[in-house]
């Protein structure tokens, strides 16, 4: 069976764009909002996003933990934030390859600012029985695109709730 390579979901947050922008790519704080990511470490110390800048990322499902080293390759303030996943390891990102890029859109709306939050698998080169079999067993029986559509309506969900809070005080 054919996998899917890209899931993305929306939701509309009561905040301007810039505003829903800045917290999202403040990486080190994805963690606030995401079911499985624990934050991120910028290279170079934290400061605002720019195209080009490095981040491990640390994960966990479950009892497994993971760090990812990824490369922000789109920092477009109130418009577009996207990293790509280029190494993966237990706590160092040691084993380099195209893993997946995730990107986020931000959209005024009279509402505020819909967000899109999407994933790309970027294992173009895995043939697709053998990524199956591999998610299946690292998402506990899903694919990626299934396990990262759940991730990402919560991450949304979290994300929503948390600025939207944030608005109120």
């Amino acid at each position: 069976m054919p996998r899917t390579l890209t899931v993305s979901d929306s939701v509309v947050v009561a905040r301007a764009p810039l505003a829903v922008y800045e917290q999202v790519s403040s990486v080190w704080r994805m963690g606030e909002w995401s079911p499985e990511n624990l934050g991120a470490r910028v290279r170079g110390g934290q400061r605002a996003a720019e195209t080009g800048m490095v981040f491990d990322g640390r994960n966990r499902r479950g009892a497994f933990g993971w760090t990812t080293r990824c490369t922000v390759v789109a920092a477009d303030p109130g418009e577009r934030f996207a990293f790509a996943v280029r190494a993966i390891g237990l706590r160092t990102p040691r084993l380099r390859g195209p893993i997946a890029t995730w990107e986020y859109r931000f959209e005024a709306v009279p509402e505020g600012t819909r967000v899109t939050e999407t994933w790309t698998d970027d294992r173009t080169r895995w043939p697709d029985p053998v990524a199956n079999a591999f998610d299946r067993i690292a998402t506990r029986g899903h694919t990626f695109a299934v396990f990262q559509a759940r991730n990402i309506a919560t991450t949304l969900r979290n994300l929503k709730a948390a600025l939207e809070r944030q608005q109120e005080q």
